[in-house]
Parts: C-alpha cells; sequence; structure tokens
C-alpha cells in the first residue's frame, strides 16, 4: 500500500477518467434512458483499464488471461448495450427533441421575424447579386429563416433562426444549392461567436487545395530522410553507430521494417475510412527523427467534410490501428522475451509509462526485479509505435487528438486544449532539458500543426455518444503511454530495484 503522500500518476489517470465519466453522465441525463445507455457504453469501455490500472496502483496484478477476460466482457456488454439502444429507438427520440425544439424556436421567434428580415441585404456582399438573390431563395421556414445577410471573404454570412434538425435542414439547403447554382458554392452551416447557427456561403474556388508537385517532392525526400533516420536509431538500439559502421545496416534494416509497417498501418487507417466517406487525403509528409526514428507523418485534407462525424472517423481510424499493432506486438515481444533475447534494457527504463510499466511488470513479474532485462524485438517495436501513436494524439491544432477533440467538443474546446498542450510541452522541455522531443512537438505544433482544422460543412450536428466514448478511451490511454511512473511507485513495485 501506498502512503498519502505518494501522489502517482496512476491515481491520477484514474480519477481524471472517473471525472470525465461524472461528466459524461450529466451530459446524458437530458436524454434520458438512450442517454444512459450511451454513458453505460462509456463505462464499459473504460472499466477494463480503470479497474486494471486502479488494482495496479494498490498492488494487486492481473495477469494476462484476466486482462484478456475483462476485454472479452467488455466487448460483450458493449455490443449488449448497443443492441438495448437500438431497442429504445433512437431515431424516434431524436425527432421527437428536434420536433420540440422546433416549436419553441416558432413561438419565440414568429413575431420578430417580420421585422428582423427587412435587415436582409442591407449590408452589400462580393457575391455576385443574381447569385445572392438565388441563395437567398433557398431559406424557408422550415429550415433556416433568414434575417440578415453580412459580407465574409469572398462569400456571405447569413443569420438567422434555424428551424429544424441541423443534419436535415443541411442537407436540404445545399441540395436547394446545387440545384440553383450547381457546384459554384459551398454551404457551411456553423456557429457564430454567440453560439447561435449562422450559413456561410463561399465560392467553391475555396476549397483546399490539391498537393502540388513541389509537395510531393518534398514529401518523398522526407520519406528518404525517415527511412535513414530510422535506421540510425535503429542501429544505435543495437549497439553500433550506422554512419560509422555502415556496412552493418543490414543488422537494422528489421528493427526499422517494423517501425515503418506501424507507420503504415496508421496511415492506411486513415486512407481506408476517407475513402469510404468519399474524402481526399493528401499524401503522408513523413516527420524523420533521430531519437525514435519517426514523428509519425502529417496528413491533409484535400476535400471538404461533410459533418464532424467525418472527422472523428478518419482521424481515429488512424491511431485506433496504429495503437492496437503496437499494443500487440509489446504484449507478444514481452512474452516471448526470455534470458538471452537480442535486447538487454535497464529495468529502469520500464518506468517511463505507466502502460508500459504495468503490461511489463504483469508478463515479466520478477524478471523485473533484476537491473537488467532481456527482451525480444517486438518489445522495442511496440513500444516505439505505441510511444509515435500517442504523440499524434495529443489534443493539440491539427494532430490527430486536436481533430478528435474538435470532432467531439467542438472548436471552442480544441482551441483550449491546443493552447494547454503547448504550454504542458513547454514546461516538460524546459525542466527536462536532456530530453528533446517535447521541445520538438512545441516547435511542430507551434509552426505547422496549431490551426484547428477547416469546419465542417455541417459544423453543428455532434457526434453521438458512442464515439464520444471511444475518444475518452483512446485519449485515456495516450495519458497512459506517455505518464511515466512516479519513483516511489516504481520503487514498490520492484522495477529495477
Amino acid at each position: 500500500m501506498f502512503n498519502g503522500s505518494e501522489s502517482t500518476a496512476t491515481f491520477l489517470i484514474v480519477f481524471a477518467a472517473f471525472v470525465i465519466l461524472a461528466w459524461g453522465y450529466n451530459r446524458s441525463k437530458a436524454y434520458g434512458k438512450l442517454g444512459i445507455l450511451a454513458w453505460l457504453q462509456s463505462v464499459v469501455l473504460m472499466a477494463p483499464w480503470l479497474l486494471f490500472f486502479g488494482l495496479f496502483a494498490l498492488g494487486i496484478y492481473l495477469n494476462l488471461v484476466g486482462i484478456l477476460f475483462l476485454l472479452i466482457v467488455s466487448v460483450a456488454v458493449y455490443i449488449w448495450l448497443g443492441k438495448q439502444m437500438r431497442a429504445a429507438g433512437q431515431d424516434e427520440l431524436l425527432q421527437r427533441k428536434a420536433a420540440e425544439r422546433l416549436q419553441e424556436e416558432a413561438r419565440n421567434a414568429v413575431e420578430t421575424d417580420v421585422a428582423e428580415s427587412q435587415t436582409v441585404g442591407e449590408e452589400l456582399v462580393p457575391i455576385p447579386n443574381e447569385d445572392l438573390i438565388k441563395i437567398k431563395e433557398i431559406f424557408g421556414i422550415d429550415t433556416f429563416f433568414a434575417t440578415e445577410t453580412i459580407s465574409y471573404q469572398e462569400g456571405a454570412i447569413f443569420r438567422g433562426n434555424l428551424r429544424g434538425e441541423p443534419e436535415k435542414s443541411h442537407s436540404v439547403l445545399t441540395k436547394k444549392l446545387q440545384a440553383k447554382l450547381d457546384d459554384k458554392y459551398r454551404l457551411f452551416l456553423v456557429e457564430s461567436p454567440e453560439d447561435k447557427p449562422v450559413i456561410v456561403v463561399l465560392p467553391s474556388t475555396n476549397d483546399p487545395q490539391t498537393t502540388t508537385l513541389a509537395q510531393k517532392n518534398l514529401a518523398l525526400v522526407l520519406a528518404i530522410a525517415t527511412l535513414v533516420t530510422g535506421l540510425e536509431a535503429s542501429s544505435l538500439l543495437l549497439g553500433f553507430d550506422l554512419f560509422s559502421n555502415f556496412g552493418r545496416y543490414q543488422e537494422a534494416v528489421p528493427l526499422t521494417l517494423g517501425l515503418w509497417f506501424i507507420l503504415i498501418a496508421h496511415e492506411i487507417g486513415h486512407a481506408v475510412i476517407a475513402k469510404r466517406y468519399d474524402v481526399r487525403l493528401s499524401i503522408p509528409f513523413f516527420l524523420p527523427t533521430w531519437q525514435i526514428g519517426s514523428f509519425g507523418a502529417i496528413t491533409r485534407f484535400e476535400s471538404l467534410l461533410p459533418n464532424r462525424n467525418v472527422l472523428f472517423d478518419v482521424s481515429f481510424a488512424g491511431p485506433a490501428i496504429g495503437g492496437i499493432l503496437s499494443l500487440f506486438l509489446l504484449t507478444l515481444g514481452l512474452i516471448f522475451s526470455h534470458p538471452g533475447s537480442l535486447f538487454q534494457l535497464p529495468t529502469e527504463l520500464f518506468s517511463a509509462s505507466v502502460l508500459v510499466g504495468t503490461l511489463a511488470k504483469v508478463i515479466l513479474g520478477s524478471q523485473l526485479h533484476e537491473v537488467i532485462v532481456d527482451v525480444n524485438p517486438l518489445v522495442i517495436v511496440g513500444w516505439l509505435g505505441l510511444v509515435i501513436t500517442a504523440l499524434n494524439l495529443l489534443p493539440a491544432g491539427q494532430l490527430d487528438g486536436g481533430r478528435i477533440v474538435h470532432a467531439i467538443y467542438g472548436r471552442r474546446i480544441a482551441r483550449r486544449t491546443t493552447i494547454a498542450s503547448l504550454i504542458i510541452l513547454g514546461i516538460v522541455a524546459l525542466f527536462n532539458p536532456a530530453n528533446p522531443i517535447p521541445l520538438y512537438w512545441v516547435v511542430l505544433v507551434l509552426f505547422l500543426q496549431r490551426d484547428l482544422e477547416r469546419p465542417a460543412l455541417n459544423e453543428i450536428s455532434e457526434p453521438d455518444d458512442t464515439r464520444a466514448a471511444w475518444a475518452l478511451l483512446i485519449l485515456f490511454l495516450m495519458l497512459a503511454t506517455l505518464i511515466p511512473l512516479s519513483p516511489s511507485l516504481a520503487g514498490s513495485l520492484g522495477i529495477g530495484s
């Protein structure tokens, strides 16, 4: 047991998870039985990990069979809850709430609409007048009742009252706009700074641009550089410098291929889901680094996203595939590790990650009491893959984590988490100058990735609670990967002693 002064990272992670789940419960109560069922899905996804880390912090260790049993039970209950949600009639409930909202807005707005509509067209907008007239014709009492037109960039903002469910209203308005002006304009349904729905119409010339030839050449150079840094990082792990002993490059190839296997799997995850939604992605711009070979890749959206669900699904797929593969390789490597394995690691290294340290303790057991432990090469590959995945899940800007937070919680929260992430990385870099990785990511996010993803065409409709549950889980595992065990907890567990 640990005394009260030992405020360990494990307890903090578990406590934070319970706070998030409690917040989710309060958010879900308003939706009645359906909301509670969705919240229970979040609990079911988090429960195995909360139980595992909680018991671990108390000195109770589950074996690998026990962990797998918890995961299987979690998946089974998750599927069962999903069936209960469908039985509860999700569509019917959402339609009823939309109808109630429509009636309330109608009662409050009918008397003011006529007076407010007199302001329409008072301000000149850059859209040609004949096009503007056609655009105004798409609005109506059953979708969006426009009351004011404001110039915005090369298009216009239409203020007014949203008169229906956002997804349906946006779909109807988009079809009407295309029928009148073909593919000349794009219609966005977003929130104003006053948190009110507004319509933004912009010319299609503002769509994301495709990758240029110069950018493709840059991507190729970065890929080659990442291959070189991967070989160098692998050679250093094997105990020699590639550039001083280039004839031994073949020894570094297996580890480098393992790392690239994870990187490519991550990008394939993004690409497969993007193709499902007919969303174009740029080619990946890999990020080389001497420390661990690569920090992943930057991938841009080359087409507009229809809604936040698509933003979440595409952003989630990459780290989900890469993370699962990395965790599988790490676990397999720990199982296959034995005295005489290729790599000899100081056991204190396992205290660098709550997730890796606890998993190593479960599988290797008393071997971690030694100063040095022999591990299979798959441990190195899986661990590097987890670190790369976790770094890309930082909730900042256009990183996968920033996009996930944007999709689930909206742009305002995403801006705040971006600032918070930069501050935390800066503090870590300041107090740990021997580790250049946090400083690297401060520079990367600040100069390349700090801006949020551009709004989806329908920015108002929120993803369902099932996606929110998966977001909580993957962000939770990101923290468990990057946060180290405290020295007192690592010592109590016998890691490195």
